[in-house]
């Protein structure tokens, strides 16, 4: 079985094909940094981490663009609510983005550019859609694109041009349903959010940032366009219009991820503050935890969060982890690597990504793993650590990956340990005086903590619940 997408252009799940043999070109709208992100943010990051990692895994050379928006409306209103500079709303966002990433192990993309340093392609863009009948600008120096002069307009999105509301984009333009491509400084914008253009000062429209960063990066053509469902329309409708109408032919896959929602509404940039990692990890919670809680659902899912879900998840990752350490522990670290994926898990990955029976085949594997640890089979135990090991790598989730290090966690690790170890010593000498009460005393006081005794043919093993 070969890989096979959703893809939103055609409604069906294709066999994926890249244009050229080996090489995957993949775009990735990335945030508009007005403000801080939270996880419902961060959730299309990862879902596409995983969407390359699994293409490289595949063997494919992955070429990934995913770009920063850091000029828009809503920036410069965030830099006059503040009396600060727009540019250091946005930078300051970025980096709390970049953050975030880190901290649920995204990896970086091949190149991550900003819109405000592609300018001058945005600018070529628009001449050669004005040249081609596709725009026209007005008196008052704003760009538009031309909706009936595109009769595909709609498609991807499957609305009808006749059934949608105007743009919010007012001006002089000339149908109601033309969106903006070049916009005019208005009275009272900041001179340094502003470019020379064959138009007049001002600065672009945020669909045609899009287009111009991923012809700069991938070409007039690449493989996956990938976003979130809600800029499917309009952001994604118009970038299609625009680039086509410009004569390239853009993406060949269209790869949207649902929203993460809140009591089913949209999480909004208000809750940036609350439903942050680091607010989160504040909690209790995880960044290894919350990369597993929006790994474990399927990405074309919409999904409720919830602070139990978050907690299911964190336990059920703690599962996983403490069968690779107790692997790592009692047949030393070298005998958990090299494994392979077992190919539950490779079917359900190769279809659209389906991460819930990949983790299933996880779980399944780790239940093996533990009851072989029991009956001291080492060699099927190492087998199937190095296995499990393998998958959740794929996942960006392997236990003994460095990343996932807490040194907080650690320290207070080795105490409980020690203290484990301790009263494991007690047991073992009230066994051999043949005071069996008093063993079973001491096995039942760490099971009210939470500490669950195996004894096995190699001695007694523990593990945390």
């Amino acid at each position: 079985m070969s890989l096979r997408l959703y893809d939103t252009g055609t409604r069906t799940v294709r066999d994926f094909q890249p244009r050229k043999a080996g090489e995957v070109g993949v775009y990735l709208c990335g945030l508009t940094v007005q403000g801080p992100p939270h996880i419902g943010h961060l959730r299309s990051g990862v879902s596409y981490d995983l969407l390359v990692r699994w293409l490289r895994r595949s063997g494919y050379h992955v070429t990934y663009v995913r770009n920063v928006t850091d000029i828009d409306d809503k920036i410069l209103v965030r830099g006059a609510e503040q009396g600060r500079p727009w540019w250091a709303i946005a930078y300051e966002n970025e980096r709390k983005l970049a953050e975030g990433y880190a901290a649920l192990g995204v990896q970086a993309p091949t190149y991550e550019p900003r819109a405000t340093g592609h300018i001058t392609q945005m600018i070529d863009l628009i001449q050669a859609l004005i040249a081609g009948g596709h725009a026209y600008a007005t008196e008052s120096g704003d760009v538009w694109f031309s909706v009936a002069s595109w009769p595909e307009y709609g498609r991807l999105s499957g609305r009808r041009p006749e059934d949608m509301l105007s743009s919010p984009d007012t001006g002089d333009k000339r149908d109601s349903r033309d969106f903006g491509l070049w916009k005019a400084r208005k009275p009272g914008e900041p001179a340094d959010a502003t470019w020379t253009s064959p138009w007049g000062p001002g600065r672009p429209g945020w669909h045609i940032e899009c287009s111009a960063m991923a012809r700069r990066y991938l070409g007039d053509a690449f493989d996956i366009h990938g976003g979130g469902t809600d800029i499917m329309f309009p952001h994604h409708e118009n970038e299609l219009a625009q680039s086509r109408g410009a004569g390239l032919d853009f993406a060949e896959y269209w790869v949207h991820n649902g929203m993460l929602n809140l009591s089913g509404t949209k999480m909004s940039k208000s809750l940036g503050n609350t439903l942050s990692v680091n607010a989160l990890g504040e909690k209790g919670f995880s960044a290894a935890a919350i990369r597993y809680y929006l790994s474990s659902v399927h990405y074309r899912s919409a999904v409720d969060f919830s602070e139990d879900a978050l907690g299911e998840a964190q336990t059920a990752w703690e599962r996983l982890s403490n069968f690779v350490h107790r692997a790592a522990e009692q047949l030393g670290l070298e005998a958990t690597i090299g494994g392979m994926a077992c190919s539950d898990f490779v079917n359900a990955m190769d279809d659209d990504l389906n991460t819930p029976a990949a983790v299933a085949a996880i779980h399944d594997m780790a239940r093996e793993g533990n009851t072989a640890l029991d009956s001291g089979d080492d060699t099927a135990a190492a087998g199937i650590a190095g296995g499990v090991r393998a998958m959740l790598d794929q996942l960006g989730l392997d236990p003994l990956d460095p990343h996932w290090d807490d040194p907080g966690d650690a320290k207070l690790t080795g105490v409980v340990d020690a203290l484990v170890s301790i009263a494991l010593e007690q047991r073992n000498e009230a066994r051999g005086r043949k005071d069996y009460a008093a063993a079973d005393r001491i096995r039942d006081e760490l099971a009210r903590a939470g500490v669950t005794v195996k004894d096995t043919p190699r001695g007694p093993v523990w593990t945390v619940e």
